[in-house]
């Protein structure tokens, strides 16, 4: 059964000085209890995506095409339909928890406040439901820890928090943006197992440039290259065999792979190159690339937008 399918998405912003392509021409689909990881150079489009989903956007942004969540179309609610969507059947993990959460309110409070609205509890009820999420993170005294403040709290403990809250109302689907950022390798890796382990039997996007987290988590792969998807696959078919010039070239700019960055800089979402995206970093550029841009084609379940395929 397919959770969410994402169909020709454009979501465009207004700017000063031109219209921003953050989300263009977007197809994805995520099916019931799998993990996608969307993996990208920061700015290329991922973050908007996911606000796209939930529909956390601003009122001038641009959105067209579909979002079928369970086959209801996320794009048609009214506001008060979507509000009671979102943390209930969607939930949304935020990157950088420390401005995330509430600086004045205590972590236990801030978790049963979604409890609290989404499943009508009261508030003693609320609150001991806030303790069981906590120790569901594996945070050591759940119940002195929920009277404290986020300052309080490290890093790592501030991302299991936030992974707390987000699974609080027990939702069918999660988004969870850059989940790993700023954590050191032991804390990230107890991250890792930690969402490995609470999003077993839910489906689940996770955005992020760190490929190792996305190998470790996820069954599938969407690559994407300033406002679209670039290439999708398994993930051990990304890893191992990567079709597209691009993402060979972020796999081999990881650590443990050489730390060989791809050439030049990602292209303005405002004033996007002639044909492929990825032509003026690309070495395998021909003549072609600049004039006609690649549509996404699809072998055996792997699917890339490069005319070295076409």
């Amino acid at each position: 059964m397919t959770m969410l399918s994402i169909l020709n998405l454009r979501t465009h912003f207004p700017s000063r000085d031109g219209l921003v392509k953050a989300v263009d021409a977007v197809d994805l689909s995520i099916e019931e209890t799998e993990n996608v990881g969307l993996i990208g150079e920061t700015g290329c489009g991922k973050t908007v995506l996911g606000l796209s989903i939930i529909r956390l956007l601003q009122p001038s942004t641009l959105i067209e095409g579909k979002i079928l969540y369970k086959g209801r179309d996320l794009l048609t609610l009214s506001e008060e339909e979507m509000r009671k969507m979102r943390g209930k059947e969607i939930a949304m993990i935020l990157q950088n928890p420390t401005t995330s959460l509430n600086p004045v309110l205590k972590v236990g409070d801030q978790i049963a406040e979604a409890i609290s609205l989404h499943q009508g509890l009261d508030k003693r009820e609320s609150r001991l439901r806030a303790i069981e999420m906590i120790e569901s993170v594996k945070i050591p005294d759940a119940s002195r820890r929920a009277n404290q403040y986020p300052h309080e709290f490290s890093g790592g403990m501030k991302e299991r928090v936030m992974i707390a809250m987000g699974l609080a109302c027990a939702p069918s689907f999660i988004i969870a943006d850059e989940p790993t950022k700023g954590l050191d390798v032991t804390v990230k890796m107890q991250i890792i197992d930690l969402m490995k382990e609470v999003t077993e039997r839910k489906s689940m996007l996770i955005i992020t440039h760190d490929l190792g987290a996305a190998g470790e988590i996820c069954d599938k792969i969407a690559v994407m290259y300033a406002g679209e998807l670039i290439e999708e696959a398994r993930v051990e078919d990304v890893f191992e065999d990567p079709w597209h010039p691009y993402t060979r070239g972020f796999i081999k700019s990881l650590p443990s792979m050489g730390l060989r960055p791809i050439r030049g800089t990602s292209p303005s979402l405002i004033d996007l190159p002639s044909g492929c995206r990825f032509h003026p970093r690309c070495d395998h550029a021909m003549a072609v690339c600049r004039r006609t841009h690649p549509e996404m084609i699809e072998t055996d379940g792997h699917s890339v937008r490069c005319l070295l395929y076409a």
